[in-house]
């Protein structure tokens, strides 16, 4: 019987970001035959839980709390034999490492980097200590080649010590989501419609930039009729919201909140927005390119640029261009169906170089490069 690696998951909770995304799809997907994957988290329910393989070993630990969660999570370290202890975000990363030490076995940290952090003092000062903690790490994953160049330059972190793995993209799941699921009742009209629609998704934070976003609406409706779709939850929402009725756009701007399954969303719309001020991948771009709906995004760097290949395969504008964004999204609003074909079909081809069955296997590779370093 083949001897299956152990690889300790580490993450707060599996909730409705990103980086628990990537986690579901690299542990959905990982050989069980070659890996032995163990999930543990904080003592939180999160929205991604159900959807993960049942045969995958998954432990809460007894804390909300972050600091509280290194003894425990040593000690899962060294109960289990884990040989790799993968963990993703700085602060949880820290805690990762700190347990893997204080676990005193053989384990070896492998970290993963998202986001591309950086620009004042007092953050250039905290990357320069994560780079230390990451000193106790075998690998450093970054998810684009911009945020690898960042690990090195403001981290400081040696660059044969960090690798680019993409994030990984479930298509199989989001075309089975987009095709069997409904809109909601309560949302089939703004859909349905005679108006053209534009969807966009993210948490309300000041880095999404979704205040250029409604400007540019306000200014689009002069020129197409449409509607405006916000997926999303956050702190900033009651500012948004309180812009929307400032300029008497409150009958054309929906915001629905979180969903679960957004791809029949992102599906029945007829353009995507992404105004972010900067991403370190643009994992939404990706989702939304395969359910087939053409992007419009800023130079979100690095990774907007990235994953669009400098404009091949969405259009892109400059971060916080209100005027530049209307006039592309009036542009794609007016395609006719050839050059919508076109473009989406460019799209599901790019989105594929993600799939998480291939993107996976270079996790896969990397662990067992790291386990007999």
């Amino acid at each position: 019987m083949v001897h299956r690696k152990k690889v300790v998951f580490f993450i707060y909770q599996m909730g409705s970001g990103g980086a628990a995304r990537t986690m579901l799809n690299i542990l959905n997907n990982i050989d069980l035959e070659a890996f032995e994957p163990v999930l543990v988290t904080c003592n939180y329910n999160g929205d991604y839980e159900k959807y993960l393989n049942e045969e995958i070993k998954f432990i809460k630990l007894p804390t909300k709390r972050l600091r509280s969660a290194i003894l425990p999570l040593s000690k899962i370290i060294r109960d289990e034999k884990a040989d790799i202890v993968f963990s993703t975000i700085p602060n949880y990363n820290i805690v990762a490492i700190l347990a893997r030490l204080l676990s005193f076995t053989k384990a070896k940290n492998i970290v993963r980097e998202a986001a591309f952090l950086g620009g004042s003092k007092k953050m250039e000062v905290k990357l320069k200590i994560y780079g230390l903690f990451y000193l106790f790490a075998k690998k450093v994953v970054a998810l684009s080649n911009g945020v690898k160049e960042n690990i090195i330059e403001q981290y400081k972190v040696p660059s044969n010590k960090v690798c680019v793995i993409y994030n990984p993209v479930d298509i199989e799941g989001i075309e089975l989501q987009t095709n069997i699921n409904l809109l909601s009742k309560e949302h089939q009209s703004i859909f349905l419609g005679e108006n053209k629609v534009v969807i966009t998704a993210g948490r309300f934070v000041d880095d999404k930039d979704h205040i250029t976003l409604i400007y540019a609406f306000q200014k689009l409706q002069e020129k197409v009729k449409a509607n405006l779709v916000i997926l999303g939850e956050g702190e900033l929402e009651e500012k948004l919201t309180s812009l929307v009725k400032q300029l008497k756009i409150e009958d054309k701007v929906y915001f629905i909140g979180f969903q679960e399954n957004p791809y029949v969303y992102f599906h029945h719309s007829d353009v995507f927005a992404l105004t972010s001020k900067r991403e370190g991948f643009g994992h939404v771009l990706t989702e939304a390119l395969a359910t087939g709906v053409p992007v419009v995004s800023t130079r979100a760097k690095p990774g907007a640029e990235e994953v669009l290949d400098s404009g091949k395969y969405g259009l892109l504008i400059e971060v916080g261009d209100i005027d530049a964004l209307t006039s592309n999204l009036e542009k794609v609003l007016q395609w006719d169906e050839h050059q919508k074909k076109e473009v989406t079909e460019l799209g599901l081809k790019r989105v594929k170089e993600f799939q998480a069955s291939k993107i996976v296997k270079q996790y896969e590779q990397l662990f067992k490069e790291t386990i007999d370093d």
